[in-house]
């Protein structure tokens, strides 16, 4: 094994400990949207790891603005607590201001463009494999979440749903 293998598998298991950690109440919980979330996380891992040397820089917009939406207007507490749930997500409001106005997953859709902007650095069928099964489980970590969403907010959030996209505005 050379030593770029050696420091990919290096940055790949510590990072993947992170990822573990951080989601460590989610695994427990097998069909909650933070379970799909590190599977979907994971994915992405293993493709930026592969594509790490032909990478540059990713676009974090979506990301940073829909954490400060959840954080700022959604109002979390401490009464969703038994939820496996990041902290910014433990909201008790609806927020559907900024981009949530649009789509409910801004955070899942910034990690879908950035996986596919990833696969694009090389897309071989290795990657092309590891990117759809990144698709696959941010799609299922956004209906987990909308059960729950749904579970906690009631009819107001199916409401949100009928007027919203899942990722993409007008789209999808």
């Amino acid at each position: 094994m050379n030593s770029e293998v050696i420091i990919k598998l290096a940055i790949f298991l510590v990072a993947s400990a992170a990822l573990a950690f951080v989601s460590r109440a989610s695994l427990s919980t097998r069909r909650s949207h933070g379970f799909y979330r590190f599977v979907a996380w994971e994915c992405m891992l293993a493709l930026f790891v592969l594509v790490l040397d032909q990478w540059f820089r990713d676009p974090l917009f979506l990301v940073l603005h829909g954490v400060y939406l959840l954080r700022h207007l959604g109002t979390p507490a401490k009464e969703r607590q038994g939820e496996p749930l990041l902290a910014f997500e433990r909201t008790t409001k609806l927020v559907t201001e900024g981009a949530y106005r649009y789509i409910r997953h801004p955070l899942y859709s910034s990690l879908l463009f950035l996986t596919w902007g990833i696969l694009l650095k090389l897309p071989v069928p290795l990657t092309t494999a590891i990117a759809l099964a990144a698709t696959g489980f941010l799609v299922a970590t956004a209906k987990a979440d909308e059960r729950e969403c749904t579970r906690f907010f009631g009819p107001s959030y199916e409401r949100y749903m009928k007027r919203t996209k899942m990722f993409i505005p007008l789209v999808f």
